[in-house]
C-alpha cells in the first residue's frame, strides 16, 4: 500500500489539492444544513471549479469551437480523399438513398463476361495485344458523374431498344489518342500522352465511333443470357451538358473498364440509370443463370400430385329455401315441407361453399346416385391473382 509521502505525491500529480480546495470554496455551509436547491446550486459549483482547472485556455469545455478540418469532417466533404474513399457525416445520409450494385449480382457476371468479349474483338480491330479489365462497378448519381468526368473526352449516349431507355458511354482522351496511334502506326512511345486542348478531329470522331459500336456490340452478346437487348449508338458528345439522359439527382450504375495496348491505354465508363435497367431487374437479382423465382415445376408437380389424391367431400343438394326464424321454431316431428322441385330437375354438387356441377339423380341397387351433366365450373381463383400477389409483395 501506498504511505502518506505516496498519497501526497498523487495527489500532486493528479490536481486532487486544487479541486478539493475549490470544492471547499463552493460549498461555505455544512451539507446537512442545506436544502435541495443548495446542494444543486453546490454540486454545480463544484463541476464549473473541475472544468476550469481542467484545462485553462477553454479548449476542454462545452464552449469550444471546432476547426475547419472537424467543420468538413462532420459534413464529409474532404477535397483531399480519392472516390473510392467511404463518405462519412452528412454526405453518408445523403447518399444512403442510392442503391448498391451488390443487389444485381448477374450485373457484374454480365460484364464479366462482355470484359471478355472486348478482349477479343478490340484485338481483331487492332491486330495488337490488347488487355481489358474491370476496375470497379459503383452507385453514382448522375449529376456528380458527369461533373466529374475529366475533359476532353468523348461522351456518347446510347439508347436500349428493347428498354426504350438511354445509357452513357464515356471514352476518355488517353484512349482515343493511344487507339489512333494502334490504328494509323503510331510509334509505341512509353507513358501518358500528351492530352492537347483542341477539339477531335474528323478522322479520330470516326474512328473513336467504330471503337464504341465494337464495344456496344460486344455488350448486346453479352446481356444476351440474361436478355435480347440491342444498344444504338445516337449521337456523339464532347459537353457534358448535351449527353444530359437523366436528372442529376437519379441513381445510375457506372462500370469503369480499363483497356491497355501494352504501355499505353486508357479508360471506358458505361453509365446505366436504374431506370433504364429496371425491366430486367428480376433477371439481374439471380446469384446464378437459371435461378428459379417462385415458381417451381418440380414442387409444382409433387403438389399436383397430392392434390389429386385428396379425399374430399361432396354434397348433392336438391334444393335449398329460407323460412323465418319463428316458422322454424314451429316445426314437429311428421310435417311436410314442399320443395319446388321435381324428380327431373338437377341438383346442384357443392364441395364446401364451392359449387362444382350439376346432376341428375337417380339410383344404382339401394343407393342413391347422380349423374354429371355439365362440366366442372371453372375456378375463380387463377395463377394471376398469385403473381398479382408476389408482384404486390415485391413492389414492398
Amino acid at each position: 500500500m501506498a504511505g502518506p509521502t505516496d498519497q501526497d505525491k498523487l495527489s500532486d500529480d493528479w490536481g486532487l489539492d486544487d479541486i478539493g480546495s475549490a470544492a471547499e470554496g463552493a460549498v461555505a455551509v455544512d451539507e446537512s444544513e442545506m436544502s435541495d436547491e443548495e446542494r444543486a446550486a453546490a454540486a454545480a459549483a463544484e463541476w464549473a471549479a473541475m472544468l476550469e482547472g481542467g484545462d485553462g485556455d477553454g479548449e476542454g469545455g462545452a464552449d469550444r469551437v471546432l476547426n475547419q478540418d472537424e467543420i468538413d469532417s462532420l459534413l464529409g466533404f474532404d477535397a483531399s480523399a480519392g472516390g473510392s474513399v467511404e463518405l462519412t457525416g452528412v454526405q453518408a445520409l445523403i447518399n444512403s438513398a442510392l442503391v448498391s450494385y451488390e443487389r444485381l449480382p448477374m450485373l457484374e457476371i454480365v460484364f464479366d463476361r462482355l470484359v471478355r468479349l472486348a478482349t477479343t474483338s478490340l484485338r481483331n480491330f487492332t491486330s495488337d495485344n490488347v488487355e481489358v479489365t474491370m476496375d470497379s462497378i459503383s452507385s453514382v448519381r448522375f449529376g456528380d458523374y458527369l461533373n466529374s468526368i475529366p475533359l476532353p473526352a468523348i461522351l456518347s449516349v446510347i439508347k436500349a431498344e428493347e428498354w426504350e431507355n438511354y445509357g452513357l458511354l464515356t471514352v476518355d482522351s488517353n484512349l482515343i489518342y493511344s487507339m489512333i496511334d494502334v490504328l494509323l502506326g503510331g510509334r509505341r512511345i512509353g507513358g501518358n500522352i500528351r492530352v492537347e486542348g483542341r477539339p477531335y478531329t474528323t478522322i479520330e470522331m470516326a474512328l473513336a465511333r467504330k471503337m464504341i459500336e465494337i464495344i456496344l456490340e460486344d455488350t448486346h452478346r453479352a446481356f444476351e443470357p440474361v436478355t435480347q437487348i440491342n444498344f444504338k449508338l445516337e449521337r456523339m458528345e464532347t459537353n457534358p451538358r448535351f449527353a444530359a439522359i437523366s436528372r442529376p439527382g437519379n441513381a445510375a450504375i457506372l462500370i469503369e473498364l480499363r483497356i491497355e495496348m501494352d504501355d499505353r491505354g486508357g479508360k471506358i465508363e458505361i453509365l446505366l440509370p436504374y431506370a433504364t435497367i429496371e425491366p430486367i431487374r428480376e433477371q439481374l437479382l439471380q446469384m446464378f443463370m437459371g435461378e428459379k423465382f417462385g415458381r417451381d415445376p418440380i414442387w409444382e408437380g409433387h403438389l399436383a400430385t397430392e392434390i389429386f389424391q385428396a379425399d374430399i367431400e361432396i354434397e348433392a343438394v336438391l334444393h335449398e329455401q329460407q323460412l323465418p326464424l319463428s316458422k322454424l321454431l314451429d316445426m314437429k316431428p311428421g310435417q311436410t315441407l314442399m320443395f319446388e322441385r321435381s324428380p327431373s330437375d338437377p341438383v346442384r354438387l357443392r364441395c364446401g361453399d364451392v359449387e362444382l356441377t350439376e346432376a341428375i339423380m337417380g339410383h344404382i341397387g339401394n343407393h342413391v346416385s347422380v349423374r354429371v351433366t355439365q362440366p366442372l365450373n371453372p375456378p375463380k381463383v387463377t395463377m394471376a391473382a398469385f403473381e398479382a400477389i408476389d408482384e404486390t409483395m415485391e413492389g414492398r
